[in-house]
């Protein structure tokens, strides 16, 4: 058997989150080696509907959606392609009185992350979006955020990575994971080995496996969301629009195609998914009510993919609680797109600097450990009558 490759970190998923961490440990001089199972952004950071969003986030991913901002912001330097990057303005859509509420609430509470965000009523919403239907009473905009083209840009993470170099292998996946006390020692299917100090399980809907193995069980179920996208239209939808309760989203790309996505669709397998039919359908009938342009229109082709949900919907990110060297980033809930070159980033800066910039506290994967069981009150026994078996015996 060959020696193993010694690196300073190894990196297992290679999706945006893993290939971003890798990209950026590699830029900081770190020797990475990059491991996917299949090919790199090829689940769900490839096959997402491309949102590229910080409005309608859990206030706690702020920070980190932010500093996410900023990288998009430099994204064909970073790696080497525009990747599609539209900053067109994300509009979510309000159906009713109580939805439009929240979306004021949000607007308030979100205040000083630098969001700006402009509430429309439903008369400004007309004269700005005439497209809306009419079940749409208002809507919040996000100017400054936008989309991307998904295949294309994460797959590109990884290539940047190997071009500041990083090792970066596809088709590798990993059999074996242990730890000797001084480093990780990594086997991969295809008889190639790796130690390294570092890991980092990045490894999306299976990385609870990884997590469980060094004591860290995670509630996380896998998602599927459905998607679809239309046969090109005439320009009509100049931002990316979700709806607020959620339901369904949708963008139009520069060629015409409208891209919607909503509902869950089911595992063929463990890596591979297909949306339903009944998922497509609720598609296409909330599609009408909201997007009227785009009745009739035909839909040439459906997907899916696998996405990693935990109960709270948080992502864990940052420090293992009990594998000095592990760090996790994983359970992103379908919105890890905008976020991940920002976590990938964090979890480099935790590898080269010993902390990151921004606080991670609240996704730390400790939030899933049991808390100790309750002590219970004991009265008091009459021992009067008990034999001292112990006796003789010292204290401790």
């Amino acid at each position: 058997m060959s020696l193993p490759i010694e690196v300073d970190a190894v990196v297992i998923g290679g999706g945006i989150v893993g290939s971003s961490a890798a990209l950026f440990l590699a830029r900081a001089g770190q020797r990475v080696a990059l491991l996917e199972r299949d090919f790199f952004g090829s689940h769900s950071s490839g096959v997402n509907y491309g949102g590229v969003r910080r409005q309608g986030r859990p206030l706690s991913q702020l920070p980190l959606s932010q500093r996410a901002h900023g990288i998009w912001a430099n994204l064909q330097a970073l790696i080497g392609i525009d990747g599609e990057y539209l900053r067109s303005g994300h509009l979510k859509l309000a159906r009713s009185d109580k939805d439009m509420a929240a979306l004021v609430s949000y607007e308030q509470a979100s205040r000083g992350f630098g969001l700006d965000l402009q509430l429309l009523d439903r008369s400004q919403l007309r004269a700005r979006f005439a497209w809306a239907g009419d079940v749409a009473v208002g809507a919040s905009l996000c100017a400054d955020d936008g989309h991307a083209n998904p295949r294309i840009v994460s797959p590109a993470f990884a290539h940047a990575a190997r071009r500041a170099g990083a090792q970066v292998f596809e088709q590798a996946k990993v059999i074996d994971v242990s730890h000797d006390g001084n480093a990780f020692n990594v086997r991969t299917a295809d008889g190639q080995a790796f130690r390294a100090p570092w890991l980092l399980n990045c490894a999306g809907a299976w990385a609870a496996a990884l997590a469980e193995q060094f004591g860290e069980p995670v509630p996380m179920r896998a998602g599927h969301p459905a998607m679809l996208v239309t046969e090109p239209l005439p320009m009509f939808m100049d931002v990316s629009t979700g709806v607020e309760g959620g339901g369904i989203y949708a963008r139009q790309v520069a060629r015409g195609n409208c891209v919607l996505g909503g509902g869950q669709g089911f595992p063929l397998d463990p890596t591979k998914a297909r949306p339903g039919q009944a998922a497509i359908l609720e598609i296409l009938r909330n599609a009408v009510e909201l997007y009227p342009p785009l009745a009739g229109a035909q839909a040439i082709r459906t997907w899916s993919g696998t996405e990693g949900y935990l109960p709270d919907r948080e992502p864990v990110l940052g420090a293992s609680t009990t594998q000095t060297g592990l760090l996790h980033g994983f359970g992103f809930a379908g919105s890890g797109f905008q976020i991940g070159p920002a976590a990938g980033e964090a979890l480099a800066q935790i590898v080269c600097k010993g902390a990151p910039d921004i606080d991670l506290a609240a996704f730390s994967i400790k939030r899933f450990v049991p808390a100790a069981p309750p002590v219970t009150a004991v009265s008091a026994v009459d021992t009067s009558n008990v034999i001292p078996l112990l006796r003789g015996r010292s204290s401790s």
